[in-house]
């Protein structure tokens, strides 16, 4: 069976709704199809809590924004790219005002912002501590209008359909039924998200396994500065249920074993007294998972069953302030800690929160790939560098999510229909789902395959790296995925067969793992979230430069490199609190 359509978007987060919309605004006599492995509000959008950076206020500008984005990406970020997404989120968070976003306000009315690690100024507009919830509803209801989307909710994409470099198409298993089907599309924009979950502790839902990524690297696209993987300071430490930068923001402290107040110890501003001071919190995320493990090695941490934790303490702020800009931070505490941040200190430990490389485009979201586009997390434009700042990535999704919607608008309604070369792709995909959804034997677990995939990438790729670790790693991951690849499949059901949909994701996971860990092994330098050992400074004369992944035939990583895009702003120092 086939469905045909003129744009074929995988994803309904934020992304790609607004990719989406944009198609529709477009061009309305395209039919667009969203295809998701989950109902739309269920999306990783859903999670966002902190708020979306965008100029507003008198005392800030676009160059302000431009620079603290490209310095918080230590350098790595192409300018001309940052420059665009500057300059048009806040007509997005705009626009989502239009259509109904509930922004918080001040008492006058005006749409409120509150400060996010690495920005000088305030930026961060939000809705309480659901912005993500807010911007998500908002985006899908205004999906709704337009009669040419029609959505595929709870389907599975396996496989693109590629005609001499040309994509034309997906197949996707609908998980209810075990049904195969191949969707026809003149172009395809991917927007599954991050790929949080090759690693064992993460924000990241259940769903955000790459799957993005892995279809357009064994399409042959290439995957861009796999090695920047961004740990988050302050997740809960049992289950990694992210505590979000707002309450920072909002002047809680990060405090040792000792209450003490240890950021001012490190390179993240001049401490004295009032906003300099508190500037300390709010660094960028990879100073501060670097610190934290600083203070783990000078025995500053709290042992727990769950690993090493400090302490947040939002107690000085007040039930009042906390009930009116952190509800969901109070409602996270009592649910998963069953404690009350009001009244006691909340234990963090750094966590696996977001991928900064991912699927390489260009400035409108178009991949190495004639007819493939990519927006959003799934995505690497390059705006984000070494480090993504927080609160870009909610206005990142709308930008690029809305210029990849246009573009693929436009190519779409030039382009050919599908050719048959394509039909028999999706035949040979077909059979062997099928073949799969029938089991298989074999005598590993998909379960066990995936702790050692997990165990390995966090050791070997975590905070801190070195040459001989990684070099071990990508040896073990080469051996499990040949152990994938003959993994047992006991179910052989079709309706929710979810050992199959594991043993689906666990193949992309596991090229997805290969591409960080060969990436961070060819960058002998220390920038942002990648930090060696072996090579703890910043080499801007080798490695001012985007590490470029490639799948080879036999399933192998080829890493190289391409110059970074430089406008206006040379390299300097990194300077937060000054």
């Amino acid at each position: 069976m086939s469905a045909i359509h003129d744009v074929v978007i995988v994803g309904g987060g934020a992304a790609g709704l607004r990719a989406a919309i944009a198609v529709a605004e477009a061009d309305p006599r395209l039919s667009v199809a969203i295809v998701s492995k989950v109902y739309p509000m269920r999306s990783h959008t859903v999670s966002a809590e902190g708020g979306a950076a965008g100029v507003i206020g008198a005392d800030d500008t676009i160059e302000e924004h431009i620079y603290d984005t490209i310095s918080g990406g230590d350098w790595l970020c192409d300018q001309d790219a940052v420059e665009a997404f500057i300059t048009e989120a806040p007509r997005e968070l705009l626009r989502l005002e239009h259509w109904g976003c509930p922004w918080s306000r001040e008492p006058d009315g005006h749409i409120a912002v509150r400060p996010f690690g690495g920005m000088k100024k305030m930026r961060t507009w939000f809705a309480a501590d659901k912005t993500g919830f807010h911007l998500l509803h908002t985006l899908f209801q205004t999906s709704l209008k337009y009669p040419s989307v029609m959505r595929y909710d709870e389907w599975h994409v396996t496989r693109l359909l590629v005609d001499d470099g040309r994509v034309c198409g997906v197949v996707a298993l609908e998980l209810m039924s075990g049904r195969v089907e191949a969707i026809y599309g003149k172009a395809v924009i991917l927007a599954t998200g991050g790929c949080g979950r090759v690693f064992p502790f993460t924000t990241n839902a259940a769903i955000k396994t790459g799957d993005g990524m892995a279809l357009a690297y064994h399409a042959g696209a290439p995957l861009k500065d796999m090695e920047f993987v961004q740990y988050h300071p302050t997740g809960l430490p049992f289950t990694g249920i992210l505590i979000t930068e707002a309450a920072r923001a909002e002047g809680g402290w990060m405090l040792n074993k000792d209450g003490y107040r240890y950021l001012q110890d490190y390179n993240l501003g001049t401490p004295s007294p009032g906003p300099v001071l508190r500037s300390m919190e709010l660094g960028p995320r990879d100073r501060l998972s670097q610190a934290f493990v600083k203070e783990q090695e000078k025995g500053r941490t709290i042992d727990t069953p769950y690993g090493p934790v400090v302490h947040l303490d939002l107690r000085h702020l007040g039930e009042k302030l906390i009930d009116t800009k952190l509800p969901f931070v109070r409602e996270l505490c009592h649910k998963y800690q069953n404690i009350d941040p009001v009244h006691e200190l909340v234990p963090v430990r750094p966590v696996v929160h977001y991928m900064m490389g991912g699927v390489h485009t260009d400035i409108n979201g178009a991949t190495a790939l004639t007819g493939l586009y990519a927006a959003g997390e799934t995505a690497c434009v390059s705006i984000n560098g070494a480090n993504r700042l927080g609160s870009n990535s909610l206005p990142e999704c709308l930008v690029f999510g809305a210029r990849a919607g246009t573009a693929a608008a436009a190519y779409a309604g030039a382009a050919a229909p599908a050719g048959p070369a394509v039909e028999a792709q999706a035949a040979d995909e077909q059979r062997r789902l099928e073949a799969d959804l029938r089991g298989r034997g074999g005598r590993e677990r998909i379960a066990t395959i995936r702790t050692e995939m997990q165990t390995t990438i966090e050791g070997a790729a975590g905070i801190y790296r070195d040459g001989d670790t990684l070099a071990k790693a990508a040896d073990k991951l080469r051996e499990l995925r040949e152990r994938a690849a003959v993994a047992a499949l006991d179910d052989a059901s079709r309706t929710f067969n979810t050992e199959l949909t594991t043993a689906l994701e666990l193949t992309g996971m596991i090229d997805l793992a290969e591409a960080i860990v060969h990436s961070a092994l060819r960058r002998e330098e220390s920038r942002g979230a990648h930090q060696r050992t072996d090579f703890p400074a910043r080499d801007d004369e080798r490695f001012l430069a985007h590490s470029l992944v490639y799948r080879e035939a036999d399933g192998t990583p080829r890493v190289e490199h391409r110059p970074v895009t430089i406008t206006r702003w040379p390299p300097g120092e990194r300077v937060y609190g000054r």
